[in-house]
């Protein structure tokens, strides 16, 4: 048998799950947190049933596709089979907003049990589980979720409704004449698998239309379409049931005559966290605090990790040799191994700030402050969350996206987060601003290097604002704007155990599923660059050979610079140089930009190695940067001009130059054509826009 826990956001839903049946799902204090169905067993005097916990919803009338996982799995309408049982959470706190999804429950011919929550937090006139009972029909137990109080008169309850019989659906208004008479159309329409009742004409109705995502059968659909009229007519006959169920909770449910001091205090403390200057300089300073975690607390975590995959590195090529099988290990496996780890503490730091401000309450009011900046560029207000955490790494960034619940919003928010300036840009940045501008060079007073520092975080943050403004009018369009519906649930203290175990599900997730993609890759880079071992020095004409030690030993002789010259990864670079040339390009920074698509910082490494000054160089290098400044063209003229600089800063600003971030999209959106398409268009506007830096400049006059 299968229990279902329903209700709406925020109402303990999660907390009950794991108290029942001893799992560990995510819970937290902001609604959207749960967005898939966790399954679990629960054990009972007869037996063992499992209880699912639904996505929380206000109402059952759902308009994406997100929505309607809770009435596909209420009623059984996609592969999940029906419940037997419903437990509807009720927030006794507010009993009038929660009694609503209980009524359209009942309509749909559910077997109900009332789970009232959070009656500690209640104020004391606000509730009474036996005059609920029987109000509604059905049993009501309270219970307090987080210490365990009631649960165990709860089980029985849902043991002993079990075996009662299946209520019939229950209208509790009479639906008008012309509303009726769609009703008996609308169910007629309906497929043979599904329970024809009003209640459940009434739910396709109101759901469908105006641009929903809903995926209903074709026949359903086509009555939908004959029977909802786009007037005032139709508008006023879908708000009819709407209206008499909030009447009918209004005659029959008083509100509290007293305010709780939970409430109170959240009245108080919102009265500075949602000011329009007050509340966005609160904001500003936890931002500051949250960098700080990612950029610098998460830095010598890095350096440690950085430092124990080079030691193993260094371990294995001591106990393997010098020879190709010892490379592909140290360079493609552990330097690939590495690279995924190694994001590890960015993930970690970021997830424990955001499980701290959703426990709390505070990430609700985040995203109310800025609804108003990013729904004017066609974002969420929840999108900004996700677009702040992209300044460290867009892989935690658009792991986040989860919060938001409509996918239309999700998928434009993973588009425009790759634009925001990550950390790995920043050793690529710091190279070419160090070697091709200036130190002592100022413009209107500002010194050009840290002016072009800022100026490229600005550009980050514009661009990528008007990317999401471009794709919601062309690629994600919406028929209709998306209106940021967000309760703002009151203040609580973070429960530290469910922040650790939410950060701990995130990082094995990152490792095991993005992870797997990542290291594959670098290993397939490794390869490009490594390969072919030796090369035919009168013609030039590169040749792979194996013919055993004596090969082997000849490649070994030449130096690491020569191999990467004469290696697929150059051919590459000579193949998509006359691509790139236009942007002030050779086929040089050409193998570069294919070394960075493991990671951005990966550049550097590889410019190291192609100008002969190590494997190990970093942005930091005067030797490597010398050689960028002395670097000339075959007519004698320098390679590396501020105006080259300008337009490599300007590509990798924009280009997308990160297998991670398209391994993470293939994983959030289950589908290749998320990452395909971010990859096409962020290396299109990379390219256009480095085109019209570079050959705008040479229009302008400059060198």
């Amino acid at each position: 048998m299968r229990v279902a826990l329903a209700g709406n956001p925020n109402t303990g839903k999660t907390t009950l799950f794991n108290r029942l049946t001893g799992a560990q799902a995510r819970v937290g204090n902001y609604p959207g947190v749960t967005v898939e169905l966790a399954t679990a067993d629960l054990a009972l005097a007869e037996g063992r049933v499992t209880v699912v916990d639904v996505p929380g919803s206000y109402s059952l009338a759902a308009r994406s596709r997100e929505e309607q996982v809770a009435i596909d799995a209420l009623l059984g309408l996609g592969e999940a089979p029906r419940p037997e049982l419903v437990v509807c959470c009720v927030d006794a706190t507010n009993l009038s907003r929660n009694l609503y999804f209980v009524l359209q429950a009942q309509e749909l011919g559910l077997k109900l049990v009332v789970a009232l929550t959070m009656i500690d937090e209640a104020a004391s006139d606000a509730h009474n589980a036996e005059q609920l009972s029987t109000l509604l029909g059905c049993p009501v137990v309270g219970v307090i979720a987080r210490t365990g109080q009631g649960v165990d008169e709860l089980k029985a309850t849902i043991e002993r409704t079990l075996r009662e019989e299946l209520p019939a659906p229950q209208l509790r208004f009479a639906p008008s004449q012309p509303l009726q008479a769609r009703l008996d159309v609308i169910k007629a329409s309906l497929p043979s698998a599904w329970p024809a009742s009003d209640g459940l004409a009434l739910w396709a109705m109101t759901s469908a239309g105006g641009g929903d995502e809903l995926v209903l059968p074709e026949a359903l659909r086509n009555a939908l379409t004959r029977e909802i009229p786009n007037d005032e007519v139709g508008s006023a006959i879908d708000d009819e049931a709407v209206q008499a169920r909030y009447a009918w909770i209004d005659a029959h449910v008083k509100p509290p005559t007293k305010r709780t001091k939970a409430r109170q205090l959240t009245e108080r403390v919102d009265s500075v966290l949602i000011h329009p200057v007050f509340g966005f300089a609160t904001f500003l300073g936890v931002n500051m605090l949250l960098f700080k975690a990612l950029f610098s607390w998460a830095e010598p975590v890095m350096d440690l990790i950085e430092g124990a995959f080079s030691a193993l590195g260094e371990q294995a090529r001591g106990l393997l040799g010098d020879n190709i099988f010892s490379e592909l290990v140290v360079e493609g496996v552990i330097g690939g191994a590495g690279s995924v780890v190694v994001f590890l503490p960015q993930i970690l730091f970021l997830f424990f700030f955001v499980g701290l401000m959703e426990d709390s309450g505070y990430m609700a009011r985040v995203a109310y402050l800025m609804d108003r900046i990013m729904k004017g560029m066609g974002l969420h207000g929840r999108a900004f969350v996700p677009m702040l955490s992209g300044f460290a790494c867009a892989v935690p960034a658009i792991m986040a996206t989860r919060t938001m619940e409509r996918q239309r919003d999700r998928l434009l928010t993973m588009m425009v987060v790759p634009l925001m300036t990550c950390s790995a840009r920043l050793p690529v940045y710091t190279l070419i601003i160090g070697a091709l501008f200036s130190p002592t060079a100022k413009v209107l007073g500002i010194p050009v290097q840290s002016g072009l520092m800022v100026a490229m975080y600005l550009f980050s943050v514009v661009v990528s604002l008007l990317a999401a403004w471009v794709l919601s009018k062309t690629v994600l369009p919406v028929a209709s704007a998306s209106a940021l519906i967000l309760e703002l649930p009151p203040y609580r203290l973070p429960r530290l155990g469910d922040v650790l175990r939410m950060m701990w599900q995130k990082a094995q997730a990152f490792l095991r599923e993005a992870g797997t993609v990542i290291l594959g890759c670098s290993i397939v880079l490794w390869a490009l660059l490594n390969f072919p071992r030796q090369h035919d020095e009168p013609t030039g004409h590169v040749a792979i050979h194996a013919q055993g030690d004596s090969a082997q030993e000849a490649a070994h002789e030449l130096p690491k610079s020569e191999l990467l010259n004469h290696s697929y990864g150059a051919r590459l670079g000579h193949a998509i140089e006359p691509v790139i040339a236009p942007l002030g390009f050779d086929w040089k920074m050409g193998v570069g930009i294919i070394g960075a698509f493991a990671a951005r910082e990966v550049f550097v490494a590889t410019m190291g190695v192609v100008y002969s000054v190590g494997e190990d160089a970093d942005e930091e290098s005067e030797g490597l940067r010398d050689r960028l400044r002395n670097e000339t063209k075959a007519n004698g003229q320098p390679a590396y001009t501020p105006l080259v600089g300008l337009s490599l800063l300007v590509f990798f600003a924009l280009a997308c130059q990160c297998v991670s971030t398209l391994a993470v999209v293939k994983r959030e959106t289950r589908s290749w054509r998320w990452p395909v398409f971010l990859l096409v268009y962020m290396t299109t506007l990379a390219w256009v826009c480095s085109f019209a830096v570079f050959q705008g400049g040479k229009l302008l006059g400059f060198g």
